[in-house]
């Protein structure tokens, strides 16, 4: 039987959180781009980046330090459902444009 492993797992951090790096397995620079650039966004994040480790290995390192010992796992939690909303609102919009006939048509000419 196969391992589970964690989604998501606290590498390092400092005792209030304030800075840490969390590990999400499975993802890529897709996520990790994508997650870094809404963490950004909130302005108590001082820093944020992203790392994958190695091209072998499936997982993302997120690397977050806050300001004024605020909790970095709270923004992380945010910016996680902030990028869920956008992918929704995303998708809405994508989805009533094909409903409603809304897109150009390209039709290959040999």
């Amino acid at each position: 039987m196969a391992e589970t492993v964690d989604k998501i797992k606290l590498l390092t951090s400092s005792p209030d959180l304030s800075t840490a790096t969390y590990q999400i397995h499975d993802e890529s620079h897709t996520i990790g781009n994508s997650l870094r650039w809404m963490l950004m966004k909130n302005p108590k994040v001082e820093f944020c980046g992203y790392s994958v480790p190695h091209p072998s290995e499936n997982v993302i390192n997120v690397r977050i330090q806050m300001y004024d010992n605020f909790s970095s796992l709270d923004a992380f939690i945010a910016a996680l459902a902030d990028l869920d909303k956008a992918c929704e609102a995303i998708e809405d919009e994508y989805l009533a444009s094909l409903r409603a006939d809304k897109f150009e048509r390209w039709v290959e000419q040999s």
